[in-house]
C-alpha cells in the first residue's frame, strides 16, 4: 500500500516535471507579414493623405498587432518595431453601418522572440504625429512634444527605465501640419556615444550619453 502511494507520487512528480520542462522549452515563431499600402490622413482636419506601409506582426501564426517601418534588433532575443493601428472615425450620430477605419501611427513595441511577449515601450513625451525615433543599442532618441504642444524637447530614453535619461528644451514647437516636421531623425555616433538633434528652424544640438546619464557635448569635445 505504502509502496503504491510512493510509486504514484513519484509518477505524478515526474509527469509534472515533464510538463514544466516542455512548457519552458516551447519556442515561439515571430514573423512580420507582407507589406500593405494604406492611407495616412494628415494636415488640418485630416484633409490630405499620404501612403503608409504597414504589415502584421504574427506570434505563433496569429496576428498580434500591425507595424510600420523597419524593426531594430536590441539583442538576439529582443527587437523593437513601431506600431500601426486602425481607429474608428465614426461620430455618435453617424449611421452604424460599418466602422470608418483610419490608419494611425502609434508608439513602439518591444517583442521577445523567446517568450512571444509583446509590450509597449515607455517613451516619455513621444508624439506619434511629430516624433521620429532613432535607435542605438537599447537607447532611443527623439524630439518629444510637451502636453500643451508648445515646446520641443530632446529626449533620450533607455529600455527598462520609466523616465527619460535626458530631457533638454529645444525651444518652441513650430506646429506645422506635416508629420515628422518638428525634427529629423536624431543621428547617433559611438566612442564617445553622442546623438545630434536637428530641430526645425534651429541649430543642431549634440548631446553626449554617459551610461544612464547624458549631458551636452562641450566645444572641446567637438574639436
Amino acid at each position: 500500500m505504502i509502496n503504491d502511494i510512493r510509486a504514484k507520487a513519484v509518477w505524478v512528480a515526474t509527469f509534472t516535471l515533464a510538463i514544466t520542462v516542455s512548457a519552458a522549452a516551447k519556442t515561439h515563431v515571430i514573423t512580420l507579414g507582407k507589406w500593405l499600402t494604406v492611407k495616412l490622413f494628415v494636415g488640418p482636419n485630416d484633409g490630405n493623405s499620404m501612403e503608409m506601409q504597414v504589415r502584421p506582426l504574427y506570434v505563433d501564426a496569429k496576428i498580434k498587432d500591425f507595424t510600420t517601418g523597419e524593426p531594430h534588433d536590441v539583442t538576439d532575443q529582443l527587437f523593437v518595431v513601431r506600431r500601426a493601428y486602425r481607429l474608428d472615425d465614426l461620430l455618435p450620430e453617424d449611421p452604424k453601418t460599418s466602422p470608418r477605419w483610419r490608419w494611425q501611427r502609434g508608439g513602439w513595441l518591444l517583442v521577445d522572440r523567446e517568450t512571444g511577449h509583446v509590450s509597449s515601450v515607455n517613451m516619455p513625451e513621444f508624439d506619434p504625429y511629430y516624433s521620429v525615433a532613432s535607435w542605438y543599442r537599447d537607447y532611443v532618441a527623439y524630439c518629444g512634444i510637451s502636453d500643451s504642444g508648445e515646446r520641443v524637447y530632446a529626449i533620450v530614453s533607455q529600455l527598462g527605465n520609466k523616465k527619460a535619461i535626458l530631457r533638454k528644451d529645444l525651444g518652441a514647437a513650430q506646429g506645422k501640419n506635416q508629420p515628422d516636421s518638428e525634427c529629423t531623425a536624431p543621428e547617433w555616433q559611438r566612442q564617445p556615444m553622442r546623438v545630434t538633434f536637428k530641430p526645425a528652424d534651429a541649430p543642431p544640438v549634440t548631446l553626449t550619453v554617459h551610461g544612464h546619464a547624458s549631458d551636452v557635448a562641450t566645444s572641446d569635445e567637438d574639436q
